[in-house]
């Protein structure tokens, strides 16, 4: 047999988001584009902003502009104005050697995890989880512990102080989360630096690509600030639309023991993954354009017409602070059951089960809002048939 047992076991349990995606493509070869109201993709659609294609037309054209190898960690100056950057977004001082520019987040936190992770140790993360969480920890022997969140889709401290063992090497955290869109107030992250005080050598992992995309005021907690031993992860995916060019950073926090062996080995982890260096037209991009983002009041207006429609429904979901998901209370138990009825209309969504928590279903509203509205008619009568068949 040519391909792993692993890869095979993996592919029967691929991620449902993927499955719904597929599925959608297929419905809307079809019966066209305009007929399928596709929610399973987080794909941004906004469009970057003018200045960041300018920019990367200007930089493609310039026959000066370096395309070759460059330090692993990237560009210096690059390295610079990350640090400059995010010294100021995150409350911290940060040098440019804090700084590892990476593949987007789902590279950097394999990088992360390739540095600190020993085959059989325990990487916790907190469900709902993005499911790629734990192909990634297991691509470098490790072991995902998922840990239930609390009622209010935030994390439970009790059940992760109970959940660490001896093999405990990392916590992984989102926020704004996906899929349930929570922002994880600065009293729970707060609270989890006391649960952590015991413990010097597990590390905080803040996978964070949809820290800018909050809305109604919110403030995002400093994640380096409140707990020091920590690494961010971000990419540029979101907040700028560039989810296909891969580009993002890890930022290190400054109370990590053995800091510069852990920056030396997440150097060394981005060359020997085959990542050799994040892209080069890209890094430079960055560099002009890292304090712009999309128009987030774009999502905000999608957001709250889906709401309106779920609340009249009366469908439940989690507060939807941030992020571009709602995830919604199934009106029957099966969150499997009420995704395939809203398929039968043309309606995709993800079951909640693909993010570790059964009963839920995700919305990702990166869509135009003729999509929102044209799947009201189709959501009420799938809601209205179930209803009726449960009472």
């Amino acid at each position: 047999m040519i391909v792993a047992r692993q890869m095979m076991d993996y592919s029967k349990a691929s991620s449902w988001i993927r499955k719904m995606f597929e599925e959608g493509a297929r419905l809307k070869a079809e019966y066209g584009m305009e007929n399928v109201f596709d929610f399973s993709l987080g794909n941004p659609d906004v469009p970057p902003p003018k200045k960041v294609i300018d920019v990367m037309g200007d930089l493609a054209s310039d026959l000066d502009t370096g395309h070759g190898y460059m330090p692993n960690a990237g560009y210096p100056q690059v390295r610079k104005a990350v640090a400059k950057y995010a010294s100021n977004l995150y409350g911290v001082g940060l040098s440019p050697d804090d700084i590892v520019m990476s593949c987007g987040a789902g590279g950097g936190i394999n990088v992360v995890l390739k540095s600190i992770i020993a085959p059989g140790d325990e990487v916790m993360v907190i469900s709902p989880y993005f499911v790629e969480y734990g192909f990634y920890v297991e691509n470098h022997g490790g072991v995902l512990v998922a840990v239930e969140c609390d009622a209010d889709f935030l994390p439970d401290l009790e059940k992760i102080k109970e959940a660490i063992t001896e093999r405990t090497k990392a916590i992984i955290i989102n926020s704004p989360n996906n899929p349930t869109g929570r922002v994880y107030p600065e009293k729970i992250l707060t609270g989890l630096q006391d649960v952590l005080a015991s413990y010097p050598d597990i590390l905080v992992i803040s996978d964070e690509p949809y820290r800018r995309l909050v809305y109604d005021n919110i403030q995002v907690p400093s994640i380096l600030k409140i707990l020091p031993r920590s690494v961010v992860v971000t990419s540029f995916s979101k907040e700028l639309s560039l989810a296909g060019e891969r580009i993002g950073y890890i930022a290190i926090g400054s109370g990590i023991t053995e800091k510069d062996r852990l920056i030396d080995a997440l150097i060394l982890a981005t060359r020997i993954l085959g990542f050799v260096n994040a892209p080069a037209l890209m890094q430079r991009v960055l560099e002009q354009c890292i304090h712009l983002s999309v128009d987030i009041d774009i999502y905000k207006r999608r957001r709250d017409l889906l709401r309106s429609i779920l609340d009249d429904l009366g469908l439940c979901y989690a507060p939807p602070e941030g992020a571009f998901y709602l995830f919604v209370k199934s009106p029957i138990a099966d969150d499997l059951a009420f995704s395939n009825a809203l398929l039968n209309e043309k309606i995709l969504v993800v079951p909640g089960r693909g993010f570790g928590c059964k009963g839920y279903v995700r919305f990702a509203y990166c869509v135009d809002e003729a999509t929102i509205e044209g799947a009201a008619p189709g959501l009420r009568r799938v809601v209205a048939s179930l209803c009726e068949d449960s009472e």
